[in-house]
């Protein structure tokens, strides 16, 4: 028998990690990973984490309510009335509560002492403690912040709590992911991350291993003497099989009972044999249409406008040379008649559930399908202001005919914003598209604020990405269902672990230290 692990989720978000190690089964279809508790404290967060693990309690015979909901065939229904056992079950997984407040930190004890009773160090420690403070974004904005200090900022210090709970369940394996920002991050001249591995090294006086999954220097992953350079543990998620360019930072702790006579030089996590692109998930969805920011928003003002600005646009040429300013005329003309002549003008969300094109793997395209849903849920477009249309379809043509989102300096004098930095430099990829054929760039919070950064690659739509399709990208699964308004449903998205690297990871644990060592990890105290 394999031994069964209960998995504790903190700063657990919508639970992109967690879905991946939940995903992992054994030969008999069973869940080596269970997961006990997660752990989040934004409202909207929290509650679509919630709802993810009530639809996990059916396993795999999800009722037909769920769906009807998410195809809008009706309201949500009251699911502890209709299924009071699985969602009793759900509201005792995951928890709202601020991790490091002295509030929560007595209710949390409790739960941390139940599930090392009762699994006797056959536990798994997954999250990322907040990482607005390491970012490179977040540390920018806080040198604008008068008076601002970064020694009283508590955001640095978050991942202490991590390690409170890393000591009081001493944990089979333990996972800590951040951003990459976290390499550089410093208070005082002291770089956060040699804080970071010194404080995990000491967890139970030396108890763990700490191994990096995709190590580029070449040392020994299970050479207890050597310590590895910062940089090998970064994980590249387009390494892995994900349709963006993702870089994290991602710790593998294990302990010592558990890694003893492992021995590996090989990755933890290998490379996939194939990229995914923005093309392999996003290619088939429903075609939508923006949305205007202001004056009335009909299709039909809308079409006149987007036909009027393509227009505008087709003769806006400087930029390429004789040739190439010919198609791209042509191409523009061409999409403006297409949109002309169209039976229908598109919508701002809704459209039929489609299959993902056969160029994704085997592999995303399972993970990602659900022949059950009718529609795709969390899509619906923003609207823009009537001056971002032309820029949107510039700069999606542009990347249709160049294979590369354009800079500010290949923009006409025409759609020049009015910002004062647009000729700086500092801001060369203000309006950025992504490309059909490479992996998206990263998919942050930010984009809850801002499309500009995340322009649709087909420029007939003059739109940035829905919830839904920047979640494709982050391979959540089409049927995980986020809660709160848009704005809070973006910021779930950018701010969480892709869920199918969460599962590679997940497996790559599992396989190395579960299957052939289930005996002695049962065996640990």
């Amino acid at each position: 028998m394999s031994a069964r692990f209960a998995v504790v989720d903190l700063f657990a978000g919508p639970g992109g990690l967690a879905e991946g190690f939940s995903s992992i089964r054994n030969d008999d279809g069973s869940r080596p990973f269970h997961v006990a508790l997660s752990i989040e404290k934004e409202r909207s967060a929290f509650e679509t984490l919630r709802f993810r693990s009530f639809f996990r309690q059916f396993e795999g015979t999800v009722p037909e309510e769920y769906y009807q909901f998410l195809n809008g065939e009706i309201a949500e229904p009251d699911w502890a009335k209709l299924f009071p056992s699985e969602w009793t079950r759900a509201r005792r997984e995951a928890l709202q509560l601020e991790l490091g407040s002295k509030a929560a930190t007595q209710e949390i004890d409790a739960r941390l002492k139940q599930i090392s009773e009762r699994h006797r160090g056959n536990v798994i420690l997954i999250g990322g403690p907040p990482c607005q403070a390491y970012s490179l974004v977040g540390r920018a904005r806080n040198k604008g912040i008068e008076g601002y200090d970064a020694k009283s900022d508590p955001r640095h210090f978050l991942y202490k709590e991590y390690i409170r709970i890393l000591e009081r369940l001493m944990p089979a394996v333990f996972v800590m992911e951040n951003v990459k920002g976290l390499l550089s991050s410093s208070v005082d001249g002291k770089r956060v991350f040699d804080q970071v591995l010194d404080d995990l090294r000491k967890v139970g006086k030396g108890s763990y291993r700490l191994l990096p999954l995709t190590p580029r220097s070449g040392r020994s992953l299970f050479d207890h003497a050597v310590h590895c350079p910062a940089s090998d543990f970064v994980v590249r998620a387009e390494d892995h099989g994900i349709p963006q360019s993702r870089h994290r930072v991602i710790i593998l702790g294990i302990r010592n009972d558990v890694a003893c006579g492992l021995d590996s030089g090989a990755p933890l996590l290998p490379p996939s044999e194939r990229s995914s692109t923005v093309q392999h998930v996003l290619q088939g969805m429903p075609v939508l249409r923006s949305g205007l920011s202001s004056g009335e928003d009909t299709e039909e003002i809308w079409l006149s406008k987007v036909l009027q600005t393509i227009r505008g646009v087709a003769g806006m040429t400087a930029e390429f040379d004789e040739e190439d300013g010919r198609s791209f005329k042509r191409a523009a003309r061409r999409i403006a008649n297409e949109l002309s002549e169209a039976e229908r003008i598109p919508h701002r969300s809704g459209g039929r559930y489609a299959g993902i094109p056969r160029a994704c793997s085997d592999e995303l395209r399972d993970w990602l399908f659900d022949g059950r849903l009718q529609r795709f849920p969390n899509s619906e477009t923003r609207g823009h202001m009537s001056a971002d249309l032309g820029r949107y379809f510039y700069a999606a043509l542009y990347g249709v005919m160049t294979g590369v989102s354009p800079k500010a300096k290949n923009f006409p004098p025409e759609l020049a914003p009015d910002h004062r930095n647009w000729e700086t430099g500092k801001f060369a990829d203000r309006f950025r598209v992504q490309v059909w054929h490479e992996p998206a760039t990263t998919i942050t919070s930010h984009i809850s604020k801002d499309g500009h950064y995340f322009i649709h690659p087909d420029p007939a739509q003059c739109r940035s990405l829905t919830v839904r399709e920047a979640a494709r990208l982050q391979t959540f699964p089409d049927n995980y269902f986020f809660k709160g308004n848009r704005t809070q449903q973006f910021v779930q998205v950018g701010n969480a672990v892709p869920p199918f690297l969460a599962k590679k990871i997940a497996a790559s644990v599992y396989g190395l230290i579960a299957r052939p060592r289930a005996s002695k990890i049962s065996q640990a105290s």
